[in-house]
């Protein structure tokens, strides 16, 4: 009815026969899972004789030297702690199998690499050394190049400094059979550049305040960094006042508040200002500086035209050379003013919409020229100095500015000047009378001759009576006749028509007798006529006379005190 005790025994020596051939093959497994260079996972058994022991789930525990481990690790280290090993050897003459923490941190130093390069996610680094073409970098054991050129956005000039920085970098290339690791920087910059961009571009409007560092400063403007796009700040628009270098007011690193006064979406460009944080100071200057009010301020700059004076931070005037003194003929501002001077003036125009001040210094003194006749009445005698001769007069000092002209017209009443230095010399002291006066041009003529009485009212018409014969001598020969010069300087015309024809090579410093034919005292011209003069002489003929004028020392005159 059921099994023989020996059928029993057969069975169940199959079955223990079955388990072992089961357990062997699990056995063969297990040895095929542990191979040398090998990543398990092992837990913390002890620490013990300079070693550390794993247990493997294996027959036999895994051994590593304390060595490869750090101190701190060593302290850290507890029973049931899991770490991953390397197999170095399935089992040694102890049966204990060798295990290798140092190597298995490189593999798996390398597994993170490998997975951060193809997700492309940033790993970090310390630069240990500059080499050839860029820099050593060193992430967590295993020695990687950072290329010079993917170190910034911008050409690094000095690579020692970089040597012991952190760094964050992307993996671009990288070949773990032969350990090579090609990192860069500048990607990563470039993105974070351009996720800032975006969000300033999204951001930005015209009128709005923004917060910018100055990033690089020009002769024309200063650039501001927004936040991964440059704004121009012009000089211009950097203050109201006077500003000769962006560099006065600002310098590179520094953080400022901006207002976006222009954005071109489509060409990214943006422009900036400061001094519209603050109203235009020129919007009031008719309120705070009108027409004849008075104002303090610094001379700022000077100008072959005149000087710009600051009123208030952003609001210059202008003094022209014509507006700086009443007396004084000033060529340049700098014989009156220096930069930096403190100065009053007055507001003589203001125009907000050119942002124009015209001012005068010579407003805060009374205008000497207004009381000029009180002090030299018309007709009244003054004594001076020659300060400048030109061709048609001189000028007399009367006064510190105050210079009076003697026309040449006013130089002799009978003398024909040539040049006003024919009488007068710079420097000379001499006493003239006063003319006329004309405060609005400030101009006062002055007389020399008028010193004395005019002798062509009565002297000269009574001197030389038409009719009378004079002895004169020829100065000038013209087209027209002979200039004769007869005494007191009176300058005398033989008319060509009233020369003989035989007469008619007489020399230029020969003396002739010429009878008067004509005194004009309103053209001040005296006529003579030697045809007049030989006519009326009842004597011998023409020839005669004439051969007489080329004998030496021989006048006209001379020859009729011989005929007579």
């Amino acid at each position: 009815m059921g099994d023989t005790r020996e059928d029993m025994d057969h069975e169940e020596n199959n079955a223990a026969a079955g388990q072992e051939t089961e357990f062997e093959k699990l056995y063969s497994q297990s040895l095929k899972q542990f191979k040398a260079g090998t990543l398990v996972r092992a837990r913390v058994l002890q620490i013990r004789s300079g070693v550390v022991m794993l247990d493997l789930g294996y027959k036999s525990d895994g051994i590593i030297p304390v060595e490869q481990f750090t101190e701190e690790e060593l302290k850290a280290l507890k029973p049931g702690d899991e770490l991953e090993v390397l197999l170095e050897a399935a089992e040694d003459s102890n049966g204990n199998i060798m295990l290798s923490r140092e190597k298995a941190k490189k593999l798996q130093v390398w597994d993170d690499l490998n997975r951060a390069y193809q997700s492309g996610t940033p790993v970090k680094g310390k630069v240990v050394a500059t080499i050839k073409g860029g820099l050593s970098v060193d992430i967590s054991g295993v020695i990687a190049f950072l290329p010079g050129s993917q170190i910034d956005v911008k050409p690094v000039q000095n690579l020692g400094r970089m040597v012991g920085q952190s760094l964050d970098l992307k993996i671009i290339k990288m070949n773990s059979g032969r350990g090579n690791i090609v990192l860069s920087r500048r990607v990563l910059m470039e993105h974070e550049q351009n996720l800032k961009k975006e969000a300033t571009l999204a951001q930005l409007a015209e009128g709005q305040v923004v917060s910018g560092v100055i990033k690089n400063i020009t002769d024309y403007g200063a650039f501001v960094d927004l936040g991964g796009i440059d704004g121009l700040m012009h000089i211009t628009d950097i203050s109201w006042g006077r500003i000769n270098h962006p560099s006065e007011a600002f310098k590179v690193g520094d953080r400022i508040d901006v207002v976006i006064l222009k954005y071109d979406r489509e060409k990214q460009k943006v422009s900036l200002g400061v001094k519209q944080k603050t109203p235009d100071p020129w919007l009031s200057v008719t309120e705070k500086y009108p027409v004849g009010s008075r104002v303090r301020g610094k001379v700022v700059s000077l100008t072959d035209y005149g000087a710009f004076v600051e009123l208030e931070h952003g609001v210059e005037g202008l003094v022209h050379v014509s507006e700086m003194s009443w007396i004084q003929k000033v060529k340049h501002p700098s014989k009156v003013v220096s930069v930096g001077d403190m100065i009053e003036a007055q507001v003589l125009a203001a125009d907000p919409n050119a942002r124009r001040i015209s001012l005068g210094m010579k407003q805060i003194e009374p205008n000497p020229w207004q009381t000029i006749s009180e002090r030299y009445p018309v007709g009244g005698q003054v004594e001076g100095k020659v300060k400048t001769i030109t061709d048609f007069g001189a000028f007399v000092g009367l006064e510190e500015g105050i210079d009076g002209l003697i026309h040449i017209s006013d130089l002799s009443w009978t003398k024909h000047v040539k040049h006003p230095s024919e009488l007068l010399k710079k420097g000379q002291q001499t006493k003239v009378m006063v003319l006329s006066i004309d405060p609005a041009k400030e101009r006062i003529s002055l007389g020399l001759k008028q010193l004395t009485p005019d002798p062509w009212d009565k002297a000269i018409p009574e001197r030389y009576k038409v009719g009378k014969d004079e002895t004169v001598k020829v100065t000038k020969k013209a087209d027209f006749g002979l200039f004769v010069d007869l005494e007191q300087g009176i300058e005398g015309l033989i008319p060509t028509s009233e020369i003989p024809k035989d007469a008619e090579e007489i020399k230029e410093g020969a003396e002739v007798t010429a009878r008067v034919i004509k005194v004009d005292r309103n053209d001040r011209k005296i006529a003579l006529s030697i045809k007049a003069h030989v006519k009326g002489q009842d004597r011998s003929t023409l020839k005669e006379y004439m051969d007489q004028q080329q004998k030496p020392d021989t006048t006209i005159g001379a020859l009729l005190k011989e005929r007579s």
